[in-house]
């Protein structure tokens, strides 16, 4: 197995985050992702991910370590709790968090995700 290089090009995926049901809170968000890494299991994934502006209910059932490359998001959490990031900043989404991503600008972000619901 060779190590991951995330300059390396990688096949890219768009999705219009409305087409997920019951999902989008505010606005009309379009993602670009590129998967760089999947585990043989499914659990472990890494890529680059793009997204225009909205807001949405965040994705449960999983722990994300994030570097924005670009853009301005905000966190919030169910108790009102607003984290705000920009380009440069990492951060973790620890599973269990209950909340929103609201994109404020267009940002792209590296991941690394562990998904607990690919158990």
């Amino acid at each position: 197995m060779r190590v991951i290089d995330f300059k390396d090009d990688a096949p890219l995926t768009k999705r219009r985050l409305a087409d997920l049901p019951d999902r989008v809170v505010e606005g009309d968000p379009h993602h670009e992702t590129q998967m760089r890494f999947k585990s043989p299991d499914g659990t472990m994934l890494a890529g680059t991910w793009t997204s225009t502006p909205g807001k949405w209910i965040a994705f449960a059932d999983r722990d994300e370590f994030c570097v924005l490359l670009s853009g301005h998001i905000k966190l919030i959490s169910d108790d009102g709790t607003e984290q705000e990031f920009r380009a440069g900043d990492s951060f973790v989404i620890p599973n269990g968090f209950r909340g929103f991503w609201h994109v404020l600008e267009t940002t792209t972000k590296h991941f690394v995700i562990r998904d607990y619901s690919a158990d």
